[in-house]
């Protein structure tokens, strides 16, 4: 790697320069500060684990986070009934376990707390309130230059020069909002699942959830616990499957099997299961894929349901099924085959998207179009010039905590502590 190369002398020099022109075009330039370890961006799960495993190591590195807490897409914008899909065993971060006492299927604020003993296990220190807007390469340094904004600023008022990046800002970065003729029109209550808490504010309405992933089934489900009438939109074949099958979690069997069997055999009896357990789902208008549900999962990253109770209120009728929308009208909904029904408001489980494309600087890595890597797992996690990336296997967290321990493993090879290595103090300009 080039920056092993530089000196810090020559770095010092450079960055000094720079600064000085920066200052004479703009007496406001922004600070400029030199980090000895590598930069994480963001402070979810994935950053974490990354800041944890080279901690372990005895390589220091600084978390930048946008938002105010850690795991701020769970702590502000997550329903309050969520719990972990998975079995807490295949959600455990590197080298700590949750607690005996948590149950199974942790809950959303047993999660945070163990994300927090995480962070105080390891002396994990985020800075907060700071947006990252841009990150790019700096061949002449062998370094990355990292553009911050700091909370009420209007413009970058921190550049952090480091020898590593590591963008931790996952899969679920922005929200996906997508655009429906006439929804000028609607004039009812229309919210994402990121704002969504409870259906007690619901309680008697009619509620179309746009959206039949795992979110917008659960939250139907809780729709129904707060006697609200949900109906759920269904545009695309969807796999369901139970959450545990004969005495184990649908996961952790699928897992075990897959040590013996090929994928194609693996879905085959995962379905037949299903088929048992639950019956034809294609009935009740859920049409499964034609690919199986652990092949369609490594193929285009579609997780599949796995249900908690919300088909058996879907055969009950208190969840109606609903196909595509084509447009929305005054409180109303125009669907595909021309049906048009009353709502009180909508739910958009429409899920989220990476915004890697709008603040790194950098064509190989990632992907301009989704802003995932171009590898597939598990070869993604690492790119050029010391770039890596964290949270994006599309593999939950247990591919998180796989991706993270590689990651410290590579820095740690090429980590070196002599004089032409610094500490961050060493160089900073106002």
């Amino acid at each position: 790697m080039e920056y092993y190369h530089n000196n810090f002398s020559e770095i010092q020099g450079k960055l000094a320069h720079d600064h000085r022109r920066s200052l004479m075009a703009k007496p406001t330039a922004k600070r400029c500060v030199l980090v000895s370890g590598p930069v994480i961006v963001g402070a979810g799960p994935s950053g974490l684990a990354v800041a944890a495993c080279l901690r372990e190591k005895n390589i220091p590195s600084l978390v930048l986070e946008r938002s105010s807490c850690i795991a701020s897409l769970w702590q502000l914008k997550t329903y309050d009934r969520l719990r972990l899909h998975l079995p807490k065993t295949f959600c455990e971060l590197p080298m700590m376990p949750f607690p005996q006492e948590f149950p199974t299927y942790p809950t959303k604020q047993q999660f945070i707390q163990y994300l927090e003993e995480y962070s105080k296990r390891f002396d994990i220190k985020p800075v907060f309130n700071q947006t990252v807007v841009s990150a790019e390469y700096d061949c002449s340094l062998g370094l990355w230059r990292v553009g911050v904004i700091e909370e009420g600023a209007a413009e970058a008022g921190v550049e952090y020069v480091c020898g590593w990046l590591v963008v931790a800002t996952g899969e679920n970065a922005e929200v996906v909002v997508p655009e429906m003729e006439g929804a000028e029109e609607f004039g009812g209550e229309m919210v994402h699942t990121s704002g969504y808490k409870s259906g007690e504010v619901f309680s008697g309405k009619r509620v179309l959830v746009v959206g039949c992933g795992n979110s917008g089934m659960e939250v139907c489900l809780d729709l129904c616990h707060h006697n609200a009438m949900p109906s759920i939109v269904v545009r695309d074949t969807v796999h369901i499957l139970p959450r545990e099958m004969l005495g184990r979690s649908t996961f952790g069997l699928s897992m075990w099997l897959l040590k013996w069997l090929p994928i194609t055999l693996v879905d085959r009896l995962l379905l037949i299961v299903s088929w048992l357990m639950l019956g034809d789902t294609s009935q009740l208008g859920l049409v499964r894929p034609k690919t199986g549900p652990i092949k369609c999962k490594n193929l285009s990253g579609k997780t599949p349901v796995l249900d908690v109770g919300t088909l058996d209120k879907i055969k009950s009728g208190d969840i109606k099924v609903c196909p595509s929308i084509r447009r929305l009208k005054h409180n109303a909904v125009e669907f595909v085959n021309g049906r048009i029904e009353n709502f009180d408001a909508i739910i958009l489980a429409t899920g989220y998207k990476s915004n890697v494309p709008s603040w790194l600087k950098e064509n190989d890595m990632f992907s301009k179009h989704d802003g995932l890597p171009r590898r597939p797992f598990p070869h993604g996690w690492k790119g050029e010039h010391g770039l890596y990336a964290v949270g994006f296997t599309k593999r939950g967290l247990l591919g998180t905590s796989l991706d993270a321990i590689k990651i410290a493993e590579d820095v740690k090879l090429h980590w070196k502590s002599d004089s032409k290595y610094f500490t961050s103090s060493q160089l900073t300009w106002s």
